[in-house]
Protein backbone atom coordinates (compact mmCIF):
# COMPACT_ATOMS: atom_id res chain seq x y z
CA UNK A 1 0.00 0.00 0.00
CA UNK A 2 1.04 3.70 -0.69
CA UNK A 3 3.15 5.27 2.14
CA UNK A 4 3.80 8.46 2.99
CA UNK A 5 6.58 9.55 5.56
CA UNK A 6 5.37 6.21 7.39
CA UNK A 7 1.66 6.97 7.29
CA UNK A 8 -1.19 5.41 4.80
CA UNK A 9 -2.07 7.19 1.77
CA UNK A 10 -5.73 7.27 0.51
CA UNK A 11 -4.93 7.25 -3.45
CA UNK A 12 -8.41 6.72 -4.23
CA UNK A 13 -9.26 10.04 -2.09
CA UNK A 14 -6.84 12.10 -4.26
CA UNK A 15 -8.14 10.90 -7.67
CA UNK A 16 -11.48 11.66 -6.12
CA UNK A 17 -10.02 15.37 -4.78
CA UNK A 18 -8.72 16.30 -8.44
CA UNK A 19 -11.71 15.01 -10.32
CA UNK A 20 -13.52 17.61 -8.42
CA UNK A 21 -11.47 20.60 -8.75
CA UNK A 22 -13.08 22.87 -11.25
CA UNK A 23 -16.85 20.93 -11.20
CA UNK A 24 -20.08 22.49 -10.36
CA UNK A 25 -22.30 20.54 -7.82
CA UNK A 26 -25.78 20.85 -6.35
CA UNK A 27 -25.81 19.80 -2.61
CA UNK A 28 -29.38 19.28 -2.27
CA UNK A 29 -30.72 19.10 1.69
CA UNK A 30 -28.44 21.29 4.25
CA UNK A 31 -28.93 18.64 7.34
CA UNK A 32 -26.73 17.65 9.97
CA UNK A 33 -24.48 14.95 7.19
CA UNK A 34 -24.54 17.67 4.26
CA UNK A 35 -23.21 20.79 6.39
CA UNK A 36 -19.25 19.13 6.13
CA UNK A 37 -20.11 18.10 2.32
CA UNK A 38 -20.28 21.47 1.49
CA UNK A 39 -16.85 22.47 3.10
CA UNK A 40 -15.57 19.40 1.67
CA UNK A 41 -16.49 20.10 -1.93
CA UNK A 42 -15.52 24.02 -1.21
CA UNK A 43 -12.32 23.11 -0.11
CA UNK A 44 -11.52 20.82 -2.73
CA UNK A 45 -12.36 23.56 -5.42
CA UNK A 46 -15.57 22.58 -6.85
CA UNK A 47 -18.44 25.84 -6.79
CA UNK A 48 -21.29 24.43 -4.65
CA UNK A 49 -24.77 25.10 -4.91
CA UNK A 50 -27.02 24.78 -1.30
CA UNK A 51 -30.67 23.54 -2.16
CA UNK A 52 -33.15 23.60 0.68
CA UNK A 53 -36.66 23.62 0.91
CA UNK A 54 -36.23 25.49 4.01
CA UNK A 55 -35.98 29.21 3.61
CA UNK A 56 -32.43 30.98 4.63
CA UNK A 57 -33.58 32.62 7.55
CA UNK A 58 -34.40 28.80 8.97
CA UNK A 59 -31.56 27.45 7.92
CA UNK A 60 -29.50 29.81 10.01
CA UNK A 61 -30.84 28.40 13.19
CA UNK A 62 -28.46 25.65 12.47
CA UNK A 63 -25.56 26.00 15.09
CA UNK A 64 -23.03 24.04 12.85
CA UNK A 65 -24.20 25.78 9.31
CA UNK A 66 -22.27 29.13 9.21
CA UNK A 67 -23.94 30.25 5.85
CA UNK A 68 -22.79 33.98 5.81
CA UNK A 69 -19.33 32.53 5.75
CA UNK A 70 -19.70 29.43 3.29
CA UNK A 71 -21.50 32.66 1.16
CA UNK A 72 -18.29 34.22 1.34
CA UNK A 73 -16.12 31.40 0.44
CA UNK A 74 -18.24 31.29 -2.88
CA UNK A 75 -21.37 28.41 -1.90
CA UNK A 76 -24.54 29.59 -3.45
CA UNK A 77 -27.81 29.44 -1.70
CA UNK A 78 -30.67 28.58 -3.43
CA UNK A 79 -33.69 28.15 -1.07
CA UNK A 80 -37.91 27.94 -0.47
CA UNK A 81 -40.29 25.83 -2.40
CA UNK A 82 -38.46 26.05 -5.97
CA UNK A 83 -34.99 25.10 -4.15
CA UNK A 84 -35.05 21.98 -6.94
CA UNK A 85 -35.61 23.89 -10.15
CA UNK A 86 -33.54 24.63 -13.01
CA UNK A 87 -30.59 21.92 -11.31
CA UNK A 88 -27.66 22.11 -14.39
CA UNK A 89 -24.34 21.53 -11.86
CA UNK A 90 -22.40 18.64 -12.95
CA UNK A 91 -22.69 16.84 -9.73
CA UNK A 92 -25.88 16.31 -7.53
CA UNK A 93 -25.45 15.09 -3.85
CA UNK A 94 -28.75 14.43 -2.77
CA UNK A 95 -29.71 14.06 1.26
CA UNK A 96 -31.12 10.70 1.87
CA UNK A 97 -34.42 12.33 3.21
CA UNK A 98 -35.10 13.28 -0.61
CA UNK A 99 -36.08 10.59 -3.07
CA UNK A 100 -34.06 9.86 -6.10
CA UNK A 101 -37.04 9.85 -8.64
CA UNK A 102 -38.44 13.41 -7.86
CA UNK A 103 -38.82 14.41 -11.44
CA UNK A 104 -36.42 17.56 -11.50
CA UNK A 105 -33.16 15.06 -10.31
CA UNK A 106 -34.55 12.78 -12.93
CA UNK A 107 -34.40 15.87 -15.39
CA UNK A 108 -30.83 16.99 -13.97
CA UNK A 109 -29.60 13.20 -14.37
CA UNK A 110 -31.33 12.92 -18.33
CA UNK A 111 -28.93 16.30 -18.65
CA UNK A 112 -25.46 14.32 -18.00
CA UNK A 113 -25.93 15.01 -13.82
CA UNK A 114 -24.34 12.42 -12.07
CA UNK A 115 -26.03 11.95 -9.21
CA UNK A 116 -24.77 10.55 -5.62
CA UNK A 117 -24.41 11.45 -1.94
CA UNK A 118 -22.23 11.91 0.42
CA UNK A 119 -22.65 8.12 2.11
CA UNK A 120 -22.08 7.17 -1.45
CA UNK A 121 -18.79 9.16 -1.70
CA UNK A 122 -17.53 8.04 1.56
CA UNK A 123 -18.22 4.08 0.46
CA UNK A 124 -16.75 4.18 -2.44
CA UNK A 125 -13.54 6.00 -0.56
CA UNK A 126 -13.12 4.28 2.67
CA UNK A 127 -9.98 2.03 2.82
CA UNK A 128 -11.12 -0.15 5.81
CA UNK A 129 -13.26 -2.93 6.15
CA UNK A 130 -17.14 -1.90 6.39
CA UNK A 131 -19.70 -3.29 8.58
CA UNK A 132 -23.10 -2.17 8.19
CA UNK A 133 -26.16 -2.77 10.54
CA UNK A 134 -29.81 -1.51 8.91
CA UNK A 135 -33.23 -3.00 10.29
CA UNK A 136 -36.69 -1.64 11.47
CA UNK A 137 -35.82 -1.99 15.24
CA UNK A 138 -32.37 -2.22 16.98
CA UNK A 139 -30.21 -0.89 14.58
CA UNK A 140 -29.17 2.20 17.30
CA UNK A 141 -27.99 -0.52 19.73
CA UNK A 142 -26.67 -3.52 17.36
CA UNK A 143 -24.36 -0.66 15.88
CA UNK A 144 -23.04 0.61 19.19
CA UNK A 145 -22.81 -2.76 20.79
CA UNK A 146 -20.45 -3.49 17.11
CA UNK A 147 -18.31 -1.03 17.36
CA UNK A 148 -17.62 -0.82 21.72
CA UNK A 149 -16.68 -5.03 21.08
CA UNK A 150 -14.48 -4.05 18.29
CA UNK A 151 -12.60 -1.15 20.48
CA UNK A 152 -12.65 -4.23 23.21
CA UNK A 153 -10.50 -5.72 21.02
CA UNK A 154 -7.91 -3.09 20.26
CA UNK A 155 -9.23 -1.92 16.87
CA UNK A 156 -9.49 1.53 15.90
CA UNK A 157 -12.88 2.18 15.07
CA UNK A 158 -14.80 4.76 12.64
CA UNK A 159 -18.98 5.02 14.01
CA UNK A 160 -21.27 6.87 11.40
CA UNK A 161 -23.98 6.53 9.20
CA UNK A 162 -27.32 7.95 11.20
CA UNK A 163 -25.47 8.01 14.53
CA UNK A 164 -21.68 9.65 15.28
CA UNK A 165 -20.13 12.57 12.68
CA UNK A 166 -20.17 12.81 9.01
CA UNK A 167 -17.67 10.17 7.75
CA UNK A 168 -16.38 12.05 4.69
CA UNK A 169 -14.81 14.62 6.76
CA UNK A 170 -12.55 12.04 7.95
CA UNK A 171 -11.86 10.58 5.05
CA UNK A 172 -7.88 11.08 4.99
CA UNK A 173 -7.49 9.58 8.43
CA UNK A 174 -9.08 5.91 7.72
CA UNK A 175 -6.32 3.07 6.90
CA UNK A 176 -7.06 -0.45 5.94
CA UNK A 177 -6.18 -1.65 9.23
CA UNK A 178 -9.37 0.34 10.99
CA UNK A 179 -12.67 -0.72 10.49
CA UNK A 180 -15.37 1.49 10.01
CA UNK A 181 -19.19 0.59 11.44
CA UNK A 182 -22.36 2.23 9.76
CA UNK A 183 -25.79 2.57 10.96
CA UNK A 184 -27.91 2.90 7.74
CA UNK A 185 -31.35 3.65 7.41
CA UNK A 186 -33.71 2.69 4.30
CA UNK A 187 -33.55 6.48 2.86
CA UNK A 188 -29.68 6.12 2.64
CA UNK A 189 -29.92 2.50 1.28
CA UNK A 190 -32.31 2.97 -1.54
CA UNK A 191 -30.08 4.93 -4.07
CA UNK A 192 -27.07 3.08 -3.52
CA UNK A 193 -25.79 2.19 -7.49
CA UNK A 194 -29.00 3.03 -8.62
CA UNK A 195 -27.64 5.48 -10.76
CA UNK A 196 -24.62 3.92 -12.99
CA UNK A 197 -22.65 7.78 -12.99
CA UNK A 198 -20.15 6.45 -15.25
CA UNK A 199 -18.02 9.77 -15.58
CA UNK A 200 -17.51 9.42 -11.83
CA UNK A 201 -14.24 7.95 -10.20
CA UNK A 202 -15.39 4.66 -8.29
CA UNK A 203 -18.69 5.17 -8.89
CA UNK A 204 -19.79 1.27 -8.47
CA UNK A 205 -19.84 1.31 -5.08
CA UNK A 206 -18.71 -2.90 -3.45
CA UNK A 207 -19.74 -2.64 0.36
CA UNK A 208 -19.87 -4.30 2.85
CA UNK A 209 -17.48 -6.58 4.22
CA UNK A 210 -19.76 -7.96 7.14
CA UNK A 211 -23.92 -6.85 6.55
CA UNK A 212 -26.24 -7.12 8.83
CA UNK A 213 -30.62 -6.63 8.76
CA UNK A 214 -31.66 -6.79 12.65
CA UNK A 215 -35.40 -7.25 11.30
CA UNK A 216 -37.92 -5.80 9.20
CA UNK A 217 -41.29 -4.02 10.07
CA UNK A 218 -43.50 -1.74 8.67
CA UNK A 219 -41.81 1.52 8.92
CA UNK A 220 -41.22 4.84 6.79
CA UNK A 221 -44.21 4.27 5.01
CA UNK A 222 -45.05 7.84 4.67
CA UNK A 223 -42.09 8.30 2.23
CA UNK A 224 -41.69 4.64 0.60
CA UNK A 225 -44.11 3.66 -1.76
CA UNK A 226 -44.54 0.61 -0.12
CA UNK A 227 -43.70 -1.86 1.95
CA UNK A 228 -42.19 -4.18 -0.71
CA UNK A 229 -39.75 -1.38 -1.70
CA UNK A 230 -38.80 0.28 1.88
CA UNK A 231 -37.65 -3.87 2.51
CA UNK A 232 -36.15 -3.88 -0.98
CA UNK A 233 -34.10 -0.89 -0.07
CA UNK A 234 -32.64 -3.33 3.36
CA UNK A 235 -31.33 -6.11 1.01
CA UNK A 236 -28.42 -3.77 -0.38
CA UNK A 237 -26.60 -4.87 2.41
CA UNK A 238 -25.76 -7.76 0.97
CA UNK A 239 -26.80 -6.76 -3.04
CA UNK A 240 -23.57 -5.21 -3.38
CA UNK A 241 -21.34 -6.78 -1.40
CA UNK A 242 -18.03 -9.23 -2.93
CA UNK A 243 -19.77 -12.33 -2.80
CA UNK A 244 -16.91 -14.41 -1.85
CA UNK A 245 -15.67 -12.79 1.12
CA UNK A 246 -18.65 -10.98 2.14
CA UNK A 247 -21.34 -11.98 5.40
CA UNK A 248 -24.51 -11.26 5.76
CA UNK A 249 -26.03 -11.92 9.22
CA UNK A 250 -29.92 -12.10 9.76
CA UNK A 251 -32.57 -12.56 12.18
CA UNK A 252 -34.42 -15.60 11.54
CA UNK A 253 -37.03 -15.52 13.00
CA UNK A 254 -38.00 -12.41 11.89
CA UNK A 255 -40.60 -12.00 8.64
CA UNK A 256 -41.12 -13.12 5.30
CA UNK A 257 -39.18 -10.72 3.99
CA UNK A 258 -35.94 -11.32 6.01
CA UNK A 259 -36.51 -15.10 5.51
CA UNK A 260 -36.38 -14.33 1.81
CA UNK A 261 -33.01 -12.12 1.54
CA UNK A 262 -31.67 -14.99 3.90
CA UNK A 263 -32.52 -17.61 1.47
CA UNK A 264 -31.78 -15.09 -1.28
CA UNK A 265 -28.01 -14.55 -0.03
CA UNK A 266 -27.22 -18.28 0.26
CA UNK A 267 -28.30 -18.82 -3.30
CA UNK A 268 -25.85 -16.18 -4.12
CA UNK A 269 -22.60 -18.00 -2.29
CA UNK A 270 -23.21 -15.31 0.84
CA UNK A 271 -22.20 -16.23 4.30
CA UNK A 272 -24.81 -16.32 6.00
CA UNK A 273 -24.98 -16.64 9.52
CA UNK A 274 -28.69 -16.38 11.53
CA UNK A 275 -29.73 -14.98 14.79
CA UNK A 276 -32.71 -15.54 17.64
CA UNK A 277 -33.51 -15.59 20.82
CA UNK A 278 -36.76 -17.71 20.63
CA UNK A 279 -36.08 -20.77 18.53
CA UNK A 280 -33.68 -22.66 20.91
CA UNK A 281 -31.65 -24.19 18.09
CA UNK A 282 -27.89 -24.43 19.69
CA UNK A 283 -25.92 -25.92 16.35
CA UNK A 284 -25.27 -22.81 14.38
CA UNK A 285 -25.51 -18.92 14.26
CA UNK A 286 -26.50 -17.44 17.22
CA UNK A 287 -29.55 -18.84 19.77
CA UNK A 288 -30.02 -18.56 23.46
CA UNK A 289 -31.56 -20.83 25.62
CA UNK A 290 -31.77 -21.05 29.34
CA UNK A 291 -30.12 -17.80 29.77
CA UNK A 292 -27.18 -18.60 28.06
CA UNK A 293 -26.45 -17.13 24.37
CA UNK A 294 -24.92 -19.34 22.71
CA UNK A 295 -22.46 -18.99 19.41
CA UNK A 296 -22.17 -22.28 16.72
CA UNK A 297 -23.42 -24.18 19.78
CA UNK A 298 -20.76 -22.70 21.82
CA UNK A 299 -21.48 -21.32 25.38
CA UNK A 300 -20.69 -17.91 24.57
CA UNK A 301 -22.40 -15.02 27.09
CA UNK A 302 -24.60 -15.19 30.09
CA UNK A 303 -27.58 -12.77 29.88
CA UNK A 304 -27.26 -12.08 33.74
CA UNK A 305 -23.39 -10.45 32.45
CA UNK A 306 -24.94 -8.28 29.90
CA UNK A 307 -26.21 -4.54 32.04
CA UNK A 308 -29.01 -3.12 29.38
CA UNK A 309 -32.25 -5.47 29.88
CA UNK A 310 -34.61 -7.19 27.65
CA UNK A 311 -34.99 -9.97 25.46
CA UNK A 312 -34.59 -7.83 22.20
CA UNK A 313 -30.83 -6.45 23.37
CA UNK A 314 -30.08 -10.55 24.02
CA UNK A 315 -30.64 -9.84 20.10
CA UNK A 316 -28.91 -7.00 19.34
CA UNK A 317 -25.58 -8.61 21.17
CA UNK A 318 -26.49 -11.93 19.18
CA UNK A 319 -26.22 -9.49 16.02
CA UNK A 320 -23.32 -7.84 17.11
CA UNK A 321 -21.55 -10.87 18.30
CA UNK A 322 -22.22 -12.54 14.95
CA UNK A 323 -20.58 -9.67 12.60
CA UNK A 324 -17.52 -9.35 15.13
CA UNK A 325 -16.67 -13.05 15.52
CA UNK A 326 -14.02 -13.27 12.74
CA UNK A 327 -12.12 -9.79 14.06
CA UNK A 328 -12.86 -9.53 17.85
CA UNK A 329 -12.31 -12.39 21.07
CA UNK A 330 -14.88 -13.67 23.15
CA UNK A 331 -13.51 -11.33 26.29
CA UNK A 332 -13.94 -8.25 24.06
CA UNK A 333 -17.69 -9.22 24.13
CA UNK A 334 -17.90 -10.12 28.04
CA UNK A 335 -15.72 -6.69 28.76
CA UNK A 336 -18.56 -4.75 26.47
CA UNK A 337 -21.58 -6.64 28.17
CA UNK A 338 -20.65 -5.93 31.61
CA UNK A 339 -19.72 -1.82 30.78
CA UNK A 340 -22.05 -0.74 28.01
CA UNK A 341 -25.17 0.77 29.74
CA UNK A 342 -27.24 1.32 26.78
CA UNK A 343 -27.54 3.74 23.85
CA UNK A 344 -28.94 7.87 24.82
CA UNK A 345 -32.92 7.84 24.45
CA UNK A 346 -33.11 4.44 24.00
CA UNK A 347 -34.56 3.29 27.76
CA UNK A 348 -32.45 5.46 29.32
CA UNK A 349 -32.85 5.63 33.01
CA UNK A 350 -32.96 9.94 33.49
CA UNK A 351 -34.28 10.43 36.80
CA UNK A 352 -35.78 8.77 39.82
CA UNK A 353 -38.15 11.71 41.79
CA UNK A 354 -40.25 10.64 44.84
CA UNK A 355 -40.35 6.84 43.78
CA UNK A 356 -40.77 7.31 40.22
CA UNK A 357 -38.67 6.20 37.73
CA UNK A 358 -38.29 7.86 34.48
CA UNK A 359 -37.58 6.53 31.31
CA UNK A 360 -36.49 8.11 28.18
CA UNK A 361 -36.79 6.55 24.98
CA UNK A 362 -37.31 8.77 22.58
CA UNK A 363 -36.06 6.69 19.88
CA UNK A 364 -38.83 4.60 19.45
CA UNK A 365 -40.16 6.00 16.70
CA UNK A 366 -42.67 2.78 15.58
CA UNK A 367 -45.28 0.68 17.07
CA UNK A 368 -42.56 -2.46 17.19
CA UNK A 369 -39.72 -0.45 18.76
CA UNK A 370 -42.12 0.57 21.81
CA UNK A 371 -43.27 -2.47 21.91
CA UNK A 372 -40.41 -3.95 22.57
CA UNK A 373 -39.64 -1.63 24.98
CA UNK A 374 -42.46 -2.31 26.94
CA UNK A 375 -41.32 -6.04 26.82
CA UNK A 376 -38.48 -4.78 29.03
CA UNK A 377 -40.81 -4.26 32.24
CA UNK A 378 -42.25 -7.97 34.18
CA UNK A 379 -45.45 -8.21 35.17
CA UNK A 380 -44.49 -6.11 38.68
CA UNK A 381 -45.04 -3.02 36.72
CA UNK A 382 -48.45 -4.26 35.52
CA UNK A 383 -51.00 -1.25 36.38
CA UNK A 384 -47.90 0.87 37.18
CA UNK A 385 -46.32 2.34 33.77
CA UNK A 386 -47.14 5.70 32.31
CA UNK A 387 -46.71 5.40 28.82
CA UNK A 388 -46.25 8.85 26.43
CA UNK A 389 -47.30 8.24 23.13
CA UNK A 390 -47.58 9.26 19.19
CA UNK A 391 -46.36 12.00 16.99
CA UNK A 392 -45.85 11.76 13.43
CA UNK A 393 -47.70 10.39 11.45
CA UNK A 394 -45.53 8.11 9.09
CA UNK A 395 -48.93 5.82 7.90
CA UNK A 396 -47.76 2.92 9.98
CA UNK A 397 -50.64 0.97 11.63
CA UNK A 398 -50.73 1.14 15.59
CA UNK A 399 -52.88 -2.49 15.94
CA UNK A 400 -49.90 -4.33 17.35
CA UNK A 401 -49.84 -1.57 20.33
CA UNK A 402 -52.97 -2.92 22.02
CA UNK A 403 -52.36 -6.27 23.57
CA UNK A 404 -49.03 -5.07 25.44
CA UNK A 405 -50.53 -1.90 26.16
CA UNK A 406 -53.86 -3.32 27.72
CA UNK A 407 -52.23 -6.93 29.24
CA UNK A 408 -49.81 -4.09 30.82
CA UNK A 409 -52.98 -1.96 31.80
CA UNK A 410 -51.31 0.83 31.15
CA UNK A 411 -51.84 4.79 31.80
CA UNK A 412 -51.71 6.51 28.48
CA UNK A 413 -50.67 9.62 27.76
CA UNK A 414 -51.36 10.66 23.71
CA UNK A 415 -50.79 13.44 21.72
CA UNK A 416 -49.37 14.53 18.32
CA UNK A 417 -51.11 13.73 14.91
CA UNK A 418 -50.98 10.35 15.15
CA UNK A 419 -53.27 10.90 18.55
CA UNK A 420 -56.63 9.54 17.29
CA UNK A 421 -55.25 6.67 15.64
CA UNK A 422 -53.45 4.99 18.28
CA UNK A 423 -56.38 5.58 20.61
CA UNK A 424 -58.67 3.75 17.80
CA UNK A 425 -56.59 1.08 17.51
CA UNK A 426 -56.60 0.67 21.37
CA UNK A 427 -59.77 1.57 22.15
CA UNK A 428 -61.41 -1.02 19.28
CA UNK A 429 -59.08 -3.83 19.85
CA UNK A 430 -60.49 -7.02 21.68
CA UNK A 431 -57.32 -6.59 24.44
CA UNK A 432 -59.45 -3.37 25.41
CA UNK A 433 -62.62 -4.40 26.00
CA UNK A 434 -60.86 -7.16 28.34
CA UNK A 435 -58.72 -5.08 30.41
CA UNK A 436 -59.74 -1.62 29.97
CA UNK A 437 -56.82 1.18 30.22
CA UNK A 438 -56.90 4.57 31.21
CA UNK A 439 -56.55 7.21 28.08
CA UNK A 440 -55.55 11.18 28.41
CA UNK A 441 -55.46 12.67 25.44
CA UNK A 442 -53.20 15.68 25.68
CA UNK A 443 -53.03 19.08 23.14
CA UNK A 444 -49.20 18.70 23.00
CA UNK A 445 -45.75 16.95 24.08
CA UNK A 446 -45.13 19.01 27.03
CA UNK A 447 -49.00 18.37 28.30
CA UNK A 448 -48.63 14.83 28.08
CA UNK A 449 -45.34 15.06 29.94
CA UNK A 450 -46.56 17.16 32.68
CA UNK A 451 -49.81 15.07 33.03
CA UNK A 452 -47.94 11.93 33.61
CA UNK A 453 -45.73 13.51 35.67
CA UNK A 454 -48.33 14.82 38.44
CA UNK A 455 -49.96 11.55 38.02
CA UNK A 456 -47.63 9.03 38.66
CA UNK A 457 -47.27 7.60 42.18
CA UNK A 458 -44.75 6.13 44.22
CA UNK A 459 -43.30 3.10 42.46
CA UNK A 460 -44.50 3.76 39.25
CA UNK A 461 -42.68 4.32 35.85
CA UNK A 462 -43.02 7.34 33.30
CA UNK A 463 -41.78 5.99 29.80
CA UNK A 464 -41.05 7.80 26.94
CA UNK A 465 -41.64 5.67 23.91
CA UNK A 466 -43.50 8.00 21.44
CA UNK A 467 -44.29 4.53 18.58
CA UNK A 468 -43.96 7.58 16.20
CA UNK A 469 -41.63 9.96 14.20
CA UNK A 470 -40.96 13.41 16.59
CA UNK A 471 -40.94 15.92 13.17
CA UNK A 472 -44.90 17.53 14.17
CA UNK A 473 -43.53 18.93 17.25
CA UNK A 474 -39.50 18.24 17.23
CA UNK A 475 -36.50 18.54 14.62
CA UNK A 476 -35.60 14.97 15.25
CA UNK A 477 -35.84 12.39 18.31
CA UNK A 478 -32.90 13.59 20.23
CA UNK A 479 -34.67 16.91 21.20
CA UNK A 480 -37.76 15.04 21.74
CA UNK A 481 -35.61 13.25 24.08
CA UNK A 482 -33.74 16.04 25.78
CA UNK A 483 -37.42 18.25 26.24
CA UNK A 484 -38.56 15.36 27.84
CA UNK A 485 -35.47 15.29 30.27
CA UNK A 486 -36.34 18.87 30.81
CA UNK A 487 -39.71 18.60 31.71
CA UNK A 488 -39.40 16.14 34.26
CA UNK A 489 -36.25 17.30 35.65
CA UNK A 490 -37.69 21.12 35.70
Amino acid sequence: MPQTNGFYQNEKLKIYKDFLRGKTASVIGVGISNVPLLRFLNENGVKVYARDRKEKEKLAENKNLDIEKLQKDGVEFITGENYLENIKEEIVFKSPGVRFDKPEILKAHENGALITSEMEAFLSLCPSKIIVITGSNGKTTTTTLTSEILKNSGHKVWLGGNIGNPLLSFIDEITPSDFTVLELSSFQLHTVNRFENRGLPFAHIVFPDVGVITNISPNHLDWHTDMDEYAFSKRAVFTHMEKSRGKLVINRRSDEYVKKFAKEAKDEKINVATFSAYDGKKDSGASYQDGIIYIDGEKYLSAKDIVIPGLHNIENYMAAILATKDFAEKEAVERTASTFAGVPHRLQLISEKNGVKYYNSSIDSSPSRTCAALSCFSDEYNGKINIILGGYDKHIPFDELAKPLCEKNCTLYITGHTAKKIYDAVTESEYYKANPVKIYMCENFDEAVNSAKNNAKSGEIVLLSPACASFDEFANFEKRGERFAFLVNG
